[in-house]
């Protein structure tokens, strides 16, 4: 088993550079970031901020069940999907890492973290990363810097990953509140991205992955990933109530759909959460507490009639025109 590990290890290492990866191993793509496993869930995820386009891409990885990794530095993107695949093959993180490391001829600019499905864990940073640099490990995380206009930046991480309540998407984004606080990337901000898993695999990946997002290029890339967590949640629970919808449960569907109003104002879903409530209360003949609903989605956006008028056809509406004609004149106030 363990010269078949080897083996897999040397193989990847040593395949040719990509063109589209070249200048993502020879710049320093990232300057902070955190993995970390959920006790409670077993959860996995990676949260990260750069100076640079698109950090996303190439410097968070994680699989439902596995184990999560952030490259980073002189970033070898390798390292991520190698990280997983050994992982997968029954290596603790600590032991995937160090097989990486001792394989990898320019390891010294290199800053990687790993943790493991168990909340195993582990950190390097090469003696050449770009200083301030360094890395924090606790219990069920790691935080890493490099690039830091100043020093003590993993530091604040970690304590923020620790003190800071909620899920562990909450608490990531807490890290990387922390670390600009503590001064951040000497360079600036620009990207940020957010990648959370299930604790169990479904088997279907994208069903495992239940946070999923980037800022490519913003002014304030930690707040804007922050806002997006926030709608993020928010469609989650129209998701949820979707699927009551779709299983008759329309009270269930009404207490998914307000909790997400309760989320964000419906300016922020362009009125897509109250239009759906009201709908779903249509269906039902609950006409009279539908309207308010429907009104609030049309003085957000107009467009949602359109939409109305096309419910019937697919079975969202009963084909009622009586029903329909009310709804018009309610929703546009007419």
């Amino acid at each position: 088993m363990r010269r078949t590990l080897l083996a897999l290890v040397m193989l990847f290492m040593t395949l040719p550079v990509l063109a589209a990866d070249f200048d993502a191993i020879r710049r320093p793509v990232a300057t902070y970031s955190i993995v970390a496993r959920d006790p409670a869930t077993g959860q996995l995820g990676v949260a990260v901020q750069s100076h640079w386009f698109s950090v996303g891409q190439v410097v968070p990885w994680a699989e439902a069940g596995v184990g999560a990794v952030a490259t980073q530095s002189f970033t070898d993107p390798n390292y991520g999907p190698l990280g997983l695949e050994l992982m997968r093959a029954g290596r603790s993180a600590p032991e995937a890492l160090k097989a990486l490391v001792s394989t990898d001829e320019n390891a010294s600019v290199r800053q990687v973290a790993m943790i493991d499905a168990e909340g195993r864990v582990e950190a390097f940073t090469g003696e050449d990363a770009i200083i301030h640099a360094g890395h924090v490990v606790g219990e069920n995380f790691s935080a890493q810097a490099n690039m830091m206009a100043d020093a003590g930046v993993p530091q604040a991480m970690a304590k923020a990953f620790r003190e800071s309540g909620g899920d562990l998407a909450a608490k990531l984004v807490a890290a990387l509140e922390a670390a600009q606080r503590a001064g951040g990337d000497v360079r600036g901000k620009q990207s940020a991205a957010l990648l959370v898993v299930s604790g169990e695999p479904t088997g279907i990946a994208w069903q495992d992955r239940l946070f999923d997002l980037r800022v490519e290029d913003h002014a304030t890339p930690v707040a804007e990933l922050k806002r997006l967590v926030t709608l993020q949640r928010a469609y989650h629970k129209l998701n949820e109530g979707d699927v009551h919808v779709a299983d008759g449960d329309i009270d269930k569907a009404l207490q998914a759909y307000s909790a997400a109003m309760e989320l964000v104002p419906d300016s922020a879903t362009d009125g897509e959460a109250p239009f759906w409530v009201g709908v779903s209360l249509a269906s039902v003949g609950r006409v009279d507490e539908a309207l308010p609903y429907l009104q609030r989605a049309y003085a957000e956006n107009p467009q949602w009639l359109e939409l109305l008028e096309r419910l019937p056809e697919a079975k969202l509406l009963p084909d009622d025109e009586g029903l329909m004609s009310r709804l018009r004149k309610g929703m546009a106030g007419g």
